[in-house]
């Protein structure tokens, strides 16, 4: 019997903390904190995931995985699509596009992506026509309003090829492409790496590069995947390498394009259990040499989570060292991924940590005689939000932004969109 298959879907994340997760209230890290927006729980939307992107102006763009039409999904609404803007007077949003529950989708996980003509792509974990999840477009209009497409929608069935259920978001290549991963289904039933392709038809054709699951391969991508110079595509597995009884603590894949238009996947890493990390629910990135970094959700001695390196060996192959290793206070459990500042400094969040375990922002620091500096630039309390599941993103003064997902049950918010000026 093939072994039952489970991940941490955010959608079941939520639901617990939405019963009122309890914890200690504990002291407050000093920090420049800021808080630019609540959200309420209504139309503009309610439990933001996925990473925020910047427009050329400065507007924050990013989804909700509740709210918006409350006439959806038992009165707790379909997720959204809104956008920040910024006055002297603080930042006004605006709910762009409410999920609908049915072939348009329903909760949007990842974030969204702009393509060269302002277009925002982004998917559903739920709806479409057959229900396992869409990929939509939001084209701008001259009113000022967005018009919702679904390019793709994936089955839900026990058998869907294709994919079922995309919990990342999705990157562009030059020439329009879209890429993204499943974290169900394709042939052996554990996750896709997919490629939309417009068509002259006007649609879009789904070609899928890779389904994992094979024996010694990685299993359920949550990631948003990443590309390098070469047009080479990097991403991790939350689970995997894969045996008839057994799935291990994760890997690191990268998937090359070959001349025929089939793609060959290789392993840059396969995790060997709590020493070097488990379980990595985010993507990589690169630095300017070419090492990739990400973070894993568990391992290391107290199991809280480790930020790890790959580096490439000259010979080939790659080399796996552990940056940092959580141990709950403060921080653990970090599922989202990481980013750079201009001078190397590294940028994360973790889910959990801290007196009251509601998690934290944190930087790493390269040390000039080797090794990196942990240090926490915020610690969440109970109020005005906790647990954030998404990663941090820059803006050109070097202030950080974020969002945390749920608000203490006695307040009215229901997760914020913060800054942290470090």
């Amino acid at each position: 019997m093939r072994q039952k298959k489970f991940w941490f879907a955010v959608s079941s994340i939520v639901a617990v903390l939405a019963l009122g997760l309890m914890v200690p209230v504990g002291a407050g890290a000093a920090s420049k904190y800021k808080v630019l927006y609540k959200f309420k729980g209504g139309a503009d939307g309610a439990f933001p995931i996925g990473d925020l992107i910047f427009d050329t102006a400065g507007n924050l763009y990013g989804t909700t995985g509740w709210g918006g039409d409350l006439s959806c999904n038992s009165g707790n609404g379909c997720g959204t699509v809104f956008e920040l803007t910024p006055s002297s007077k603080g930042w006004t949003e605006t709910n762009l596009y409410a999920f609908q529950g049915g072939n348009d989708g329903q909760q949007p996980n990842g974030g969204v992506v702009f393509d060269t003509a302002g277009n925002l792509y982004g998917t559903t974990f739920y709806g479409g026509a057959y229900g396992g999840g869409t990929v939509f477009k939001l084209a701008p209009n001259s009113d000022g309003s967005w018009t919702e497409s679904v390019l793709y929608s994936f089955c839900s069935s026990t058998n869907c090829p294709d994919g079922a259920y995309p919990q990342g978001g999705l990157i562009l290549d030059v020439a329009g492409n879209v890429y993204g991963t499943t974290a169900d289904g394709g042939i052996y039933l554990y996750g896709t790496v997919f490629e939309l392709m417009p068509n002259s038809e006007g649609g879009w054709t789904e070609s899928v590069l890779h389904s994992f699951g094979n024996t010694g391969d990685g299993a359920i991508p949550f990631d948003t995947l990443i590309f390098d110079a070469a047009g080479n595509l990097y991403g991790t597995t939350y689970w995997g390498p894969q045996s008839q009884s057994y799935l291990g603590p994760g890997t690191v894949f990268k998937l090359a394009p070959n001349s025929d238009g089939s793609w060959k996947e290789s392993l840059l890493h396969i995790f060997g259990g709590r020493a070097d990390g488990t379980h990595p629910n985010a993507g990589v990135i690169f630095d300017k040499m070419g090492n990739l970094y990400s973070t894993t959700v568990l391992g290391g001695p107290a199991d809280a989570g480790t930020v790890f390196k790959l580096t490439p060996r000259s010979g080939g192959g790659w080399m796996e060292s552990v940056l940092h290793r959580f141990k709950h206070n403060p921080g653990a459990e970090p599922y989202a991924g990481l980013t750079f500042d201009t001078v190397g400094n590294l940028y994360g969040t973790t889910f959990l940590g801290g007196p009251a375990d509601a998690g934290t922002v944190f930087k790493l620091t390269a040390r000039s005689g080797g090794g990196w500096a942990y240090s926490v630039l915020h610690v969440f309390q109970r109020t005005p939000a906790l647990h954030p599941l998404a990663g941090l993103i820059l803006d050109k003064a070097g202030n950080l932004y974020g969002t945390a997902n749920f608000c203490d049950s006695g307040i009215d918010c229901q997760g914020v969109v913060f800054e942290i000026t470090p």
